[in-house]
């Protein structure tokens, strides 16, 4: 069992089961989304989502090396009714003038093939706590119009409010948010001879 254990281990933090190649990987903004869930009297779901996205991607030489960072400015939420975001950016509920981003540092990452586990430290104003996201690796293939290799993920975890002091709304709105991220990454290199590149 053991000598099973420290193969899958060497095998999780093989950079070749994340096939990325090394180096700076840019957001592809147009490809990439960061979406919620919020329950609103326990019995539906308000989903909405952040357009103020940034986040990078840097790839070393195993999954060990990897390291993810994500900006994201709480007051591009948008939920498809202008009056409830207006509201939900005041000093009411999010407060965007005192807690202006929601920020993320990856700490560890790991896992193989499509199933990845990313940790870090989430951070909304000045309160920062741990979180966990489910990453699925969707794949990478070329991109004919830069020619360079893009890169596909999906993740989802949850916060709670009450954890960053946003405990507004307490019996109207859920104290669990749900987290969906779908994320396009472009890579550091020129694609030709790059991995999906055609003959």
């Amino acid at each position: 069992m053991s000598n099973d254990n420290a193969t899958n281990a060497t095998a999780a933090t093989s950079v070749s089961d994340l096939p990325l190649s090394p180096g700076d990987w840019e957001l592809d903004t147009l490809h990439s989304a960061a979406n919620f869930t919020i329950r609103h009297l326990g019995i539906t779901k308000v989903r909405g989502r952040f357009t103020g996205l940034k986040a990078a991607l840097y790839v070393g030489e195993t999954a060990a090396d990897v390291r993810v960072s994500a900006e994201i400015a709480l007051a591009s939420i948008d939920t498809g009714n202008p009056d409830r975001d207006a509201h939900t950016r005041s000093a009411d509920l999010l407060d965007v003038e005192k807690r202006p981003t929601m920020t993320f540092r990856s700490t560890r990452v790991s896992g193989a093939d499509e199933d990845w586990t990313m940790e870090g430290d989430l951070t909304v104003g000045d309160v920062t706590r741990p979180i966990t996201f489910a990453v699925e690796l969707g794949g990478v293939a070329v991109f004919p119009l830069d020619r360079r290799n893009h890169a596909g993920f999906e993740a989802t975890g949850e916060i709670r409010r009450s954890d960053y002091g946003l405990d507004f709304g307490t019996g109207l709105l859920s104290d669990v948010v749900k987290i969906h991220l779908d994320m396009q990454f472009i890579g550091p290199e020129s694609t030709e001879g790059a991995e999906g590149a055609d003959d």
